[in-house]
């Protein structure tokens, strides 16, 4: 059994923010931080103070985090960042909102107060003596503390009161994890009330010390217990009235919490097997309990659920069977065929990326201004032709629909050179979808409908979108200027164009529809697609040519035999998957001493599900090793030690058992934990995984994070493996993923029942399936007699697992 929760995030929009800059604007970026932990960042959006983002994230996290926070900033190029407000839910919150919390959010001002973070190690006692019991107070240790100083550490001391009374520990400079082992004494008196409070501070010299946070204790229940000692997480001081607030905007966001227990593999067995076997009987099944989960799914999280079931499909190796299920299911239906577009979203990603990233990345490095709409075109945005002369209306649209075709003519080739880089599963699907589409319209006049049924999915769906929002896609980092937006909305223009009648309704996904060049190539040019407005008619000839191109490519997608698909996979199987590439920073030392001088070198790393290896270029053929196997920790490096906040570090060890550390820099937060939560995921079941380290490096004859001179110390920081962003391109989980289809199967229990109130004959029909005799030969009895086991196989994993209460001693002050 283990306890998973993760946050599911998206960053809508914000608006109604303040002005930051002298031109009366701002440049809105969000900061994500779980527990003080920053984790996640926004592009930014230039020149607005209603910025939309529509960012979406999942974070994995061990069950005992606290809270979430979303700071907006403005971005500036020659000073700090700007910290606008922040927006902070507690877990306690997002508790309360089971189906997450949704809306718009008032950004709140950044109190220094109230930012603290970590936590203090403490040992208190009541100690008898001849005339009145004592209290005493050994303050430890602490641990990531906030960094106050521009050297990127803090200088930490702590003050004990009780009663009046006020001792301070010792001072320790430059650190977040300092170690003090220091013990206080007060008289204690029977029956008194006050309560001991510790409260860390930064000392400084010539301003005021900061707060770093405090920890409340109720001396009556500490009399009682006698004896309490561990880590007491610092909590901020909300003693002091909050003032006035200016107007500072408000952020829309959705959050949910998940947690999930996740049982063992075989107490998943029954439910996994029974859909799997419904799947494989296809329509004619005895039950067809897969219409009926369709059947009750509602609508908001339906793309969820078919997420879901994709991936517990994928891994059973039947997702080709599931989706051509759906597929018959569909046919002759209004509703719109799913599932598909979750297997694009699972499965196809890196061929996305592949296919349609050169040509992305191209529109984004030449920045030209391209527009075909005459009223829109701004000839002093374009610049000078030839002898600076100022060109002309014509030649600016004659520019840009070159530029245009340019793009969509690169886009159709590598489509067309794309054929056996398209996964499986997703030529599986699309061979299914073309013969069921063309065994259900058979007639001449309906021979495009397969083709264009094929590429409502790849192109409508998939293709499409990702050039209107790369950043979504993951295909780049930051979001297109408005020069460049224009570019990929010219691309990709969405318009509504109705009903048509050249194909069923589920085909088109009801709504929205792009009328535009790449749309239109996969709409086969039918007249139905072909360009509204008249100033897009000079794409019209490369539509043309691109469609007989884009049948050919089809056509090969969907005839590439079984047995090819085969020698294919056992060809890629052969190698280790990749699961993240690209180019690094990685720490070189110099001269005897360690870190006496040292340099960051740019190398190109590669992390398969066997090692993490580097070399000069992608290409080169000498490369060094550092086997997945021998890996203790990845984790982030403080700030202070290389004066940069991206720097990670691997610790493993080398071929004769000997602990290394590797340090690499990356180029941003996003990148340092995306780095970050691949290497933890792929060694989260080695042996000997480290569960504490130190953050800082040993310079000198010392660690820089707690100064202490034992090189070999096991850590002053506890690691954090749990803590991982879910990627496209993650391994299946096959028990989450059933646990998670078991939660769903839960909610819509009741309408199952009903359903098999319906179909059951006879005086019974209200009774519950009471064992398998009598739910043999009946899947929907078998359903919910699986559901019922499930359910006690919960209860009793909850009652054989001791409840972690939190410390009585511990009594927060507000």
């Amino acid at each position: 059994m283990a306890k998973r929760s993760s946050l599911s995030i998206r960053i809508v929009e914000g608006k109604n923010l303040p002005a930051k800059d002298i031109t009366g604007s701002s440049d809105p970026y969000c900061i994500v931080k779980v527990d003080n932990e920053p984790i996640i960042r926004t592009a930014t959006v230039w020149k607005t103070l209603c910025p939309f983002w529509g960012e979406e994230y999942q974070v994995h996290l061990p069950p005992t985090f606290h809270s979430v926070a979303f700071y907006v900033m403005d971005e500036d190029a020659l000073s700090r960042d700007d910290v606008i407000g922040k927006v902070c839910l507690t877990r306690d919150t997002l508790a309360t909102h089971p189906k997450g919390f949704s809306g718009w959010a008032r950004l709140m001002e950044v109190d220094p107060d109230e930012e603290v973070q970590g936590e203090i190690h403490l040992r208190l006692e009541v100690v008898p003596g001849t005339r009145a019991c004592r209290l005493r107070c050994s303050v430890l240790e602490a641990r990531d503390l906030a960094p106050k100083d521009r050297n990127g550490a803090s200088d930490p001391f702590v003050r004990v009161r009780y009663n009046g009374r006020m001792q301070e520990t010792s001072i320790v400079k430059k650190s977040c994890y300092p170690r003090w082992n220091e013990t206080f004494e007060f008289e204690l008196e029977e029956g008194a009330a006050e309560a001991l409070c510790v409260e860390a501070w930064d000392w400084d010299l010539v301003s005021r010390n900061d707060f770093l946070g405090k920890v409340v204790f109720n001396v009556q229940r500490l009399w009682a217990a006698q004896q309490e000692e561990g880590w007491f997480r610092l909590q901020p001081d909300q003693s002091k009235r909050r003032r006035e607030e200016g107007n500072l905007g408000s952020l829309q966001l959705e959050v949910r919490l998940r947690d999930e227990t996740v049982l063992p593999s075989g107490c998943y067995q029954p439910l996994v097997q029974l859909l799997c076997r419904e799947v494989k009987l296809g329509t004619q099944g005895p039950g067809q309990l897969i219409p009926l989960i369709e059947e009750t799914t509602s609508t908001e999280c339906r793309q969820d659920v078919a997420t879901t079931l994709l991936k517990l499909f994928l891994g059973q190796g039947l997702a080709k069977d599931f989706l051509d299920l759906l597929f018959q299911l569909e046919l002759g239906r209004t509703s719109e065929a799913w599932e598909g577009v979750a297997c694009l979203r699972v499965a196809g990603m890196r061929y996305l990326h592949g296919v349609l990233g050169p040509i992305i990345d191209k529109v984004f490095e030449e920045k030209k201004y391209v527009e075909l709409d005459p009223s829109k075109v701004e000839v002093k945005d374009v610049g000078c032709s030839g002898l600076h002369r100022p060109q002309t209306e014509a030649e600016v649209l004659e520019q840009s629909a070159q530029t245009l075709r340019s793009h969509l003519g690169a886009l159709l080739s590598a489509l067309t050179r794309s054929v056996r880089a398209c996964p499986a599963v997703v030529r599986a699907t699309f061979r299914q979808l073309f013969r069921r589409v063309r065994e259900r319209f058979p007639s001449a006049q309906d021979e495009n409908l397969p083709f264009i049924a094929v590429t409502s999915f790849l192109c409508l769906r998939f293709i499409s979108p990702a050039i209107m929002a790369p950043k979504l896609f993951h295909l780049r980092e930051r979001h297109a200027d408005a020069r460049t937006s224009r570019t990929l909305l010219l691309l990709a223009k969405v318009r509504d164009c109705g009903r048509r009648r050249e194909m069923p309704r589920w085909v088109l996904n009801k709504g929205p529809y792009l009328d535009c060049a790449v749309q239109n190539v996969g709409n086969m040019d039918t007249p139905a697609s072909r360009a509204k407005e008249a100033w897009m008619e000079p794409l019209q000839p490369t539509v043309r040519q691109g469609v007989a191109q884009l049948k050919d490519f089809i056509t090969k997608l969907v005839d590439i035999q079984e047995k090819e698909e085969l020698d294919l996979q056992r060809t890629l199987s052969l190698q280790a998957p990749l699961v993240k590439e690209g180019p690094l920073f990685i720490h070189r030392t110099k001269g005897k001493g360690p870190l006496m001088s040292s340099s960051f070198k740019k190398l190109y790393f590669s992390l398969t599900t066997e090692a993490l290896s580097f070399a000069k270029t992608p290409s080169s053929k000498k490369s060094t090793l550092i086997k997945l196997a021998n890996i203790r920790a990845a984790e982030k490096v403080e700030e202070k030690s290389f004066s940069s906040s991206h720097v990670m570090q691997v610790i493993y060890t080398d071929d004769v058992g000997r602990p290394q550390t590797a340090y690499l820099q990356c180029k941003c937060v996003n990148e340092l934990n995306q780095w970050l939560s691949a290497l933890r995921k792929v060694s989260i079941n080695n042996t000997g995984l480290l569960r504490s380290y130190h953050p800082g490096v040993f310079r000198g004859d010392k660690w820089s994070c707690c100064h202490q001179r034992d090189k070999t110390d096991l850590g002053c920081d506890k690691t954090r493996s749990r803590v991982t962003l879910q990627e496209w391109n993650d391994p299946l989980d096959h028990d989450l993923e059933a646990q998670l289809i078991y939660r769903h199967l839960l909610g819509v229990e009741a309408t199952l029942r009903e359903k098999h109130q319906q179909l059951r004959a006879g005086p019974k029909t209200g009774a519950v399936p009471t064992g398998p005799g009598e739910a043999l030969g009946d899947p929907l009895a078998q359903l919910l007699q699986v559901l019922q086991d499930l359910r006690e196989a919960h209860r009793a994993s909850l009652a054989g697992s001791p409840r972690s209460e939190p410390s009585r001693l511990l009594e927060l002050q507000t």
